[in-house]
């Protein structure tokens, strides 16, 4: 097999920079020419024919190792892809948008560096996953919880850099951040916020320091190896109630979004509360073949059966409560009152103690517990199950919501998908998710997964929506969606990315954003 090197690098220059790379981190973590190991850094859920490749990985232990990497880098102009642990499937997983980039892989940057019970704050290196967080609290008896995403296995901070979100009162994680420290293209060090005083003892508790802020900056972009972050936990409640409704109805949405958003906004329901479409509710139950065994989308009357069987609704609020018993009881009781207005609505609840822990995989990410369970997902569709996603963001309206929905489910029938989908509700917003799950050793359904992304892309900036967070292949596509004033946006973010990064060697084109020297690459696979 050809062996792939960086663009516009030779073969010489390459094996200079990589012998000084093997200084550094030293042979056994550096992988240059195993196929099998290079493979890792391939996206398994890739969609379409796109193919993002690296041509090594380097795996630093410090962030002394982080800036000589960056130093031979430089000499030698050649592309860096920076990854906390590399777990981003259905975005890309730990691939890089410039084929031939050299990945930066930080899993092994994995320390607990502080963890707080008082201010109920933890500082961590990118290796530390939600799994990692949360083994650390029980072991040592601290009464706090993380806010774990669907797939526990994450890094916490590539999860927060790419602004995810959990279920819990805290899953909003780039709003519950606070304290880098970030390496930037030249091997300068910075500490954000607090983080400024050499001796300062507020880092993890204010965000924004004194002066400009440069947080959010770091957020979803290249300009630099965030190595540490603090991230804000969660005070163990002294007890939880975990929350169900199951709607009937297709058109119940409209409704559930009306009475929802309220409840958001008052801090009655403070979580981040998911309401679950039937198809995805029921593919965490069961898998496709057992319902319908065609091709294309499943026809309704299918779905009814399915859910009648397994007593699911075709939409399921998940909700919870949190506090003392009393002030559950109090909350709970303008909940009922608030969702019994929907006729055939369904109420289930389950009570914990803070220390309680569920064993579903729904429940226990409500309870701030790490679980793997989306993953079963992966068998909806049968053989060797891969999804790619499509993330829009939508106003907290019941119009807005059905508007969405019905123009996703309508598409994703034409390309042949199932709408395996559902909203998590921000107080103003919705985070839309919809799953593409394909057969990845069947070539059409990959193909008509890439095309279908593409298409739901621009129906929704037809309509006035956006994506925030894209898979590599659409990174470019995503971005060009944000075209007030002619891009104005896009080339801020490339005025800054010039300025910080000049050999334009970190993360070139992710999020869309490209340096001088591979500007040229946009558009390109």
């Amino acid at each position: 097999m050809t062996r792939l090197l960086p663009p516009d690098v030779s073969e010489a220059q390459f094996d200079r920079a990589l012998v000084a790379w093997g200084e550094i981190v030293g042979a056994p973590n550096m992988v240059s020419s195993s196929a099998a190991e290079l493979a890792a850094y391939r996206d398994p859920f890739a969609p379409g024919e796109a193919v993002f490749a690296a041509s090594a990985a380097l795996r630093p232990a410090s962030v002394e190792e982080v800036r000589a990497i960056l130093r031979v880098a430089n000499q030698y102009r050649i592309p860096l892809w920076t990854v906390s642990t590399g777990r981003n499937f259905a975005y890309g997983g730990a691939a890089p948008r410039l084929s031939g980039s050299v990945v930066l892989d930080l899993q092994r940057m994995n320390r607990i560096i502080e963890v707080n019970e008082t201010l109920a704050y933890a500082l961590v290196e990118p290796g530390v996953s939600y799994f990692d967080l949360d083994a650390y609290l029980r072991t040592h008896g601290l009464k706090l919880w993380v806010d774990p995403p669907a797939a526990g296995w994450g890094s916490v901070i590539g999860n927060t850099l790419e602004r995810g979100f959990g279920y819990t009162p805290y899953g909003d994680h780039a709003a519950h951040q606070c304290g880098m420290e970030v390496v930037l293209a030249n091997g300068d060090v910075l500490r954000t916020g607090m983080g400024g005083i050499d001796i300062g003892t507020s880092w993890q508790t204010f965000k924004a320091g004194y002066g400009p802020s440069f947080d959010a900056m770091f957020m979803q972009s290249n300009y630099g190896v965030v190595t540490k972050m603090g991230v804000w936990l969660m005070p163990a409640p002294p007890s939880c109630l975990l929350g169900e409704i199951q709607f009937r109805h297709e058109e119940d949405l409209e409704a559930i979004v009306e009475i929802l958003r309220p409840l958001r906004l008052d801090e009655t329901i403070r979580n981040q509360a998911v309401i679950e479409g039937g198809v995805r509710r029921a593919a965490g139950l069961s898998s496709r073949a057992q319902w319908y065994q065609g091709t294309g989308p499943m026809p309704e009357s299918a779905i009814a059966a399915m859910l009648d069987h397994l007593q699911v609704g075709r939409w399921n609020l998940h909700f919870a409560l949190y506090g003392t018993p009393a002030l559950i009881d109090a909350q709970y009781d303008i909940v009922q009152r608030a969702f019994a207005r929907v006729p055939q609505a369904k109420m289930l609840t389950r009570r914990y103690d803070g220390t309680a822990q569920p064993v579903d995989g729904g429940d226990r990410n409500l309870a701030g517990i790490p679980a793997m369970s989306a993953f079963r997902m992966l068998d909806w569709r049968g053989g060797a199950g891969a999804h790619v996603d499509f993330s829009p963001v939508v106003p907290a309206t019941g119009r807005d919501a059905m508007r969405q929905y019905t123009m996703v489910k309508a598409r994703a029938a034409e390309y042949g998908f199932d709408y395996y989908g559902g909203f998590t509700a921000g107080a103003r917003h919705l985070h839309h998710i919809f799953a593409a799950i394909f057969d990845r050793d069947d070539a059409q359904q990959t193909e008509l997964a890439g095309q279908l992304l593409r298409v739901l892309m621009s129906d929704a900036r037809a309509a006035g929506y956006g994506e925030y967070r894209t898979h590599l292949a659409y990174m470019d596509f995503a971005a060009a969606q944000y075209s007030f004033n002619d891009g104005a946006s896009l080339r801020l973010a490339e005025t800054i990315k010039d300025a910080l990064d000049p050999n334009g060697i970190l993360s070139p084109g992710k999020q869309g954003v490209w340096p001088t020297a591979w500007r040229t690459r946009r558009g390109y696979t």
